[in-house]
């Protein structure tokens, strides 16, 4: 391992572990102030995701009756974006599809106009203060995605100047997008996360009623996959991705209860296909990979980065290996050392080991093909027209829809296995 990998793998182990996180929520507890503890929300008016979220604010301030307390940002910089083309699109597909399984109504057709999204940020903004902000923020969301926001409510005169405020509080304590929850040292994206934060105001006894989450993950759909066989699900894994590591076991759990005709796609690392990757983006996609490996009780931490030549070294293994029967065992091995075992996979004698371990023999040179790069560009192209970019990526077909259906994200696995619930229902 070169010395520029062992001290990135280092930082990384360090970011991801549990003592890191401790450390976190007690640097957060010493900041709390003499008016108590505060949960910060910051609202992007033509977010999504925000819309979701907001929509949860009025029962969460009534089961944690802490200060909630609001702010309004502006839209994260292109470079946060991953795929500014396709960025937005994309949430409001995603948050469309994932809206009703969290109890909000969301069924927009198309972005609002700018000056609906002017007229909410005014009144989002002479809303922040007032008491009942949790309850008329949801209303003005709702108002604004149906495209009939009241124009009888004020708006506040100094918009501009809260909404740098909110922009710049946000970016100085670390994050970057809309519909986020901030809590004494700790980051939650929208309703994917805000069981994550129950749990932490919970453990600092702020919970009027303790017991089961008010936002849980949907649980994953149930029924008959008799004919699961004729639906297919394409699998787009990268082997530099912290999120697939901890999602590819039970994306095979999943392929393995349906029966879902399985096409295994690997893609090259978003940031080696020149997607920005900052470093404030970087360090919460790291911790919160830890967090949700927590939670699903997923071993992580022990990471020795993959990045650069040591991917390309593995990706040349893969068309053979795939050949061989043993391409879903190949990526899960592989991630699994590079994420939590601390193999050392940057050398010949760390893939060898992978190659071992999962059944297969003689040595890592065996395998080397030089096919793979064709192959990987193919499915990334595929993957980008389906509207996606990030890893891990999913479409479904067949079954009784003549149409597709693509998601990214390991918290999405619940909504593919629900599309191939769907797909075979009423089958002839």
């Amino acid at each position: 391992m070169n010395p520029k990998t062992f001290f990135r793998s280092m930082m990384m182990r360090r970011m991801a572990s549990e003592a890191n996180y401790q450390r976190q929520c007690v640097k957060g507890r010493k900041k709390r102030t003499i008016n108590g503890p505060v949960v910060h929300y910051f609202h992007q008016v033509d977010d999504p995701y925000s819309h979701l979220a907001v929509h949860k604010l009025p029962a969460l301030a009534s089961l944690y009756p802490i200060k909630w307390q609001g702010h309004v940002v502006s839209s994260p910089k292109a470079e946060y974006q991953g795929d500014a083309s396709r960025f937005y699109d994309w949430t409001l597909n995603d948050a469309s599809a994932v809206a009703s399984a969290f109890g909000v109504t969301f069924q927009p057709d198309g972005p609002p106009s700018p000056e609906q999204i002017s007229l909410a940020t005014g009144q989002m903004v002479g809303a922040l203060n007032q008491e009942n902000f949790t309850d008329i923020a949801a209303e003005i969301s709702s108002e604004l995605w149906q495209g009939n926001l009241s124009t009888d409510r004020p708006s506040a005169d100094q918009v501009d100047e809260a909404l740098a405020s909110g922009t710049e509080l946000r970016n100085r304590l670390g994050h970057y997008w809309g519909g986020m929850f901030y809590f004494e040292g700790e980051w939650f994206w929208g309703v994917d996360r805000l069981h994550h934060l129950e749990r932490r105001l919970r453990a600092e006894g702020f919970c009027t009623n303790p017991g089961e989450d008010l936002v849980c993950p949907p649980p994953a759909a149930s029924g008959s996959v008799e004919y699961a066989q004729d639906i297919t699900l394409e699998y787009f894994p990268s082997l530099r991705s912290p999120y697939t590591a901890i999602a590819h076991a039970r994306v095979q759990k999943l392929v393995n209860r349906t029966g879902v005709n399985l096409v295994l796609r690997p893609v090259m690392p978003m940031m080696m296909r020149g997607i920005p990757a900052p470093m404030n983006k970087g360090r919460y996609i790291l911790t919160d990979t830890a967090r949700e490996a927590r939670f699903h009780n997923v071993p992580f931490g022990r990471i020795v980065d993959p990045f650069g030549d040591p991917v390309r070294r593995a990706f040349s293994l893969f068309p053979r290996i795939h050949e061989e029967g043993f391409g879903m065992e190949y990526i899960g091995a592989y991630l699994s050392a590079a994420f939590a075992e601390g193999i050392d996979i940057t050398t010949q004698a760390g893939l060898t080991k992978i190659i071992k371990q999962i059944g297969l023999p003689g040595k890592a040179a065996d395998y080397v093909s030089a096919d793979w790069q064709q192959l990987v560009e193919t499915n990334v192209a595929d993957m980008l027209n389906a509207g996606l970019w990030g890893v891990p990526s999913f479409r479904v077909s067949g079954g009784n829809s003549e149409a597709s259906f693509a998601c990214w994200g390991q918290d999405r696995i619940w909504r593919v296995e629900q599309e191939i619930i769907n797909r075979q229902a009423n089958h002839d």
